[in-house]
């Protein structure tokens, strides 16, 4: 039977991090401590042979793969991939976090991103973002995996039985595949730089680990 495995790690923390605003496919640099968290997850992982690595288009997520890369002991080339940026929140982009989960969760008395995926689901949250967004620019659960699973898609049928392949990605990007190939509780934040596994075997989607912050990673 074909077995990939797939290594995803969240980008280190960045500026908007630091200052708790809406993150998606807006992007800022990594901070000090973003760059510490890149390096230790690039420490974490610099035994592991990679057939391949892939980052998100963001800059956080090619440079926190770039990073992991230059630790590792066998590096290959980066392929940025657009398929494995953040959730597109829309016009909440940029909003300090706290205003935007109490106008969007309070009414329904909800006040945290946790909190209403705890409630809700993930799949649900998105598409209460997208309802409320008056611009109708966030999106909504279909429209999120109708861009997300091509790329997975992509990366398995590229790769070779046995393969260990490396995807530098997102928060809520991440929470949503685990929420999609697991029972495993995404109302649990992703940590910066902390390490997620997957097994793809003849197409199927297991969960190895999730948000795994420390120790050794196989």
């Amino acid at each position: 039977m074909a077995s990939v495995e797939i290594y995803l790690v969240r980008h280190g923390q960045t500026y908007l991090n630091k200052y708790h605003r809406i993150q998606g496919w807006s992007d800022s640099p990594l901070t000090d401590k973003g760059i510490a968290d890149a390096k230790r997850a690039g420490e974490r992982l610099s035994k592991l042979l990679f057939a391949a690595a892939y980052a998100s288009d963001t800059t956080r997520a090619q440079n926190t793969a770039k990073s992991i890369l230059a630790a590792n002991d066998t590096p290959v080339a980066l392929t940025t991939e657009p398929a494995f940026r953040e959730e597109n929140f829309g016009f909440f982009e940029g909003m300090d976090t706290g205003m935007t989960w109490h106008t969007v969760g309070t009414p329904i008395g909800l006040d945290s991103f946790n909190a209403m995926i705890a409630k809700l689901t993930i799949e649900k949250t998105k598409d209460m973002f997208k309802a409320q967004d008056p611009f109708g620019d966030a999106e909504d659960n279909a429209e999120f995996w109708a861009r997300v699973q091509p790329g997975l898609d992509k990366v398995v049928a590229a790769a070779s039985d046995g393969d260990r392949i490396l995807i530098a990605t997102h928060s809520t990007t991440i929470r949503s595949i685990v929420s999609k190939y697991s029972d495993i509780d995404v109302s649990v934040a992703v940590d910066n730089g902390s390490i997620t596994k997957l097994t793809v075997k003849d197409g199927h989607y297991k969960v190895n680990y999730y948000n795994n912050t420390e120790g050794k990673v196989k």
